[in-house]
């Protein structure tokens, strides 16, 4: 019926369906609905695109000229600047969660990723899933949370692939049980510079950074609520991702609320959490990286463990890569005017020729800088000057080092 009743209508980016909705909904939804969310929609969740009362303290002058300005609010930047000046409660539910657990599952796991896994219990390991040729199958972290007990962590719409990879990859190996756990566990994600003070308030654990150091995961008590807590970050800020029980999700939410108001505490949504990833530089795969790209290519080598003693999948691929020199480089280009944004798919070209394609793109709000990211050709080094094609107007752009935001780290080791 939507399809039928909006046939000939002018369809922006960024625009959301309606009909089936609301399918999938976080124990949260109700505290978000009342905060005021603008919903979007990803594999069936409903998910807080940003919270319109927020917009008073945005800008509207912000908003991107075009067709990228259709479906956005200055909310969205009053969010990521909260993030990363005071701190900000993310509704991160909808999050694929993977439970591979059984005696085999080490091994299993060291053959699959390209990072070495095999980490002492509570150590969080970011990670790529291999193809034969060397590509990036799957992106995502993993949690080493027992001695034979393993939770992975990955995108809303990339569950169902990342899991269908994995039980294929591992159909044969004894001792492995490959689970989906994503709807037993609510996900907050609490980041920015008063994170701690926030949940150093409802907690009498130790989550100081020599007792809680980043990537690790502890069990933890929240107020009331026995949450698995993992410090890690997809924003470049200090924080935790907040795992408990789906029947803890409104107290756990309620208690993070209430401690983080008097610290500037706002609720975030995830068109904030994709420019703060921009302006760190974090990946997304099916545009930023994907089969096609090796780890090297995408500036992702730091996750490659070639001498970790497995043979994982790819593991050949890679070192003939290495031998070989890369084919290409994901670069982060800044656009010259800040109010063109882009969406992904633009042309860019150097020297009048097109040499690839923006594989995502967007507005970074602590640097005020129109970002994009493109896959070019090896020789063209940080300080390259070129274009690319928004919305039918060449906009000069230049190769810059990233990450743009926090390049020494500090922030998130804080």
């Amino acid at each position: 019926i939507e399809n039928y009743a909006t046939y000939y209508d002018i369809h922006y980016p960024n625009e959301e369906r309606r009909a089936g909705r609301p399918l999938r909904v976080s124990p949260a939804y109700g505290r978000l609905a009342a905060l005021g969310a603008s919903f979007g929609e990803k594999s069936g969740w409903e998910r807080a695109n940003w919270f319109e009362p927020n917009a008073a303290a945005g800008d509207e002058a912000l908003r991107p000229r075009g067709w990228a300005g259709r479906h956005w609010s200055p909310a969205i930047a009053a969010e990521a600047r909260a993030t990363r000046t005071t701190a900000a409660l993310f509704d991160e539910t909808s999050f694929a969660k993977i439970e591979v657990a059984g005696p085999g599952t080490c091994a299993a796991l060291q053959r699959l990723c390209a990072n070495d896994v095999d980490v002492p219990v509570g150590r969080i390991v970011y990670t790529q899933l291999l193809n034969r040729r060397g590509g990036i199958v799957c992106d995502l972290t993993v949690t080493r949370s027992g001695p034979e007990q393993f939770v992975l962590v990955t995108g809303t719409a990339f569950g169902n692939h990342d899991l269908g990879w994995i039980r294929d990859q591992t159909a044969g190996d004894d001792g492995v049980l490959v689970s989906d756990i994503t709807s037993e566990l609510v996900c907050f994600g609490l980041w920015g510079p008063q994170a701690r003070d926030i949940l150093g308030s409802v907690t009498h654990d130790d989550i100081s950074d020599d007792g809680f150091p980043y990537l690790s995961a502890r069990r933890i008590a929240v107020g009331h609520v026995p949450v698995f807590a993992l410090r890690v970050t997809y924003v470049g800020e200090l924080g935790w991702e907040l795992y408990a029980g789906m029947e803890y999700g409104p107290a756990l939410w309620d208690t993070l609320w209430a401690a983080g108001r008097p610290h500037g505490l706002v609720a975030g949504g995830y068109r904030a959490i994709d420019a703060l990833r921009l302006e760190k530089g974090y990946r997304v795969w099916s545009s930023d990286i994907t089969p096609d790209e090796t780890p090297f290519e995408a500036g992702l080598g730091f996750a490659v463990a070639l001498d970790k003693g497995v043979d994982f999948i790819g593991r050949e691929a890679l070192i003939a890569a290495k031998a070989a020199g890369p084919r290409k480089r994901l670069r982060c280009l800044v656009l010259d005017d800040p109010r063109s944004v882009c969406l992904g798919n633009e042309p860019v070209r150097i020297g009048g020729e097109i040499v690839g394609r923006v594989t995502s793109g967007g507005y970074g709000y602590a640097v005020e800088r129109s970002i994009a990211y493109a896959y070019l050709p090896p020789d063209a080094p940080i300080g390259t000057r070129g274009e690319i094609d928004v919305f039918g107007e060449w906009i000069g752009f230049e190769v810059m080092r990233e990450p743009l935001w926090d390049p020494a780290n500090e922030r998130t080791r804080s």
